[in-house]
């Protein structure tokens, strides 16, 4: 099992990676981040996030959809935004936020290398 900080070191070392976040989205706080810096303020991403898995959420209800959110994909002109909710029960209420360059990014592997971290995380 991976603890919060390696899982987030494990996120920016994805190819393309620019920041990574464990977020709350109950409350909308980021529990951890790392990288980000000048291009990317992950804390106002986290909290502005939050609103995107709330929303997503509060739709499928409405539509009656009965499945579990995998992930969400923003896509920018320059970044990928990809939101991974976690789903033990001891990581309920909680996603993965990662950020990507498009030019240096390649999509499909940052899914599958964020739904390998998601899988060993214990938070």
């Amino acid at each position: 099992m991976t603890n919060v900080e390696t899982a987030l070191k494990e996120a920016a070392a994805i190819d393309g990676a620019i920041g990574a976040a464990l977020v709350d989205y109950t409350s909308g706080m980021a529990l951890g981040t790392v990288g980000g810096g000048h291009e990317l303020d992950l804390t106002v991403a986290a909290a502005g996030n939050t609103d995107v898995v709330r929303a997503k959420v509060r739709a499928m209800e409405l539509l009656g959809i009965d499945e579990e959110i995998e992930d969400i994909l923003i896509t920018l002109g320059t970044q990928y935004h990809l939101i991974r909710l976690l789903k033990s029960r001891s990581s309920q209420g909680l996603f993965l936020y990662l950020a990507l360059s498009k030019d240096r990014a390649n999509l499909a592997m940052a899914r599958h290398q964020l739904k390998r971290i998601e899988s060993s995380l214990e938070v």
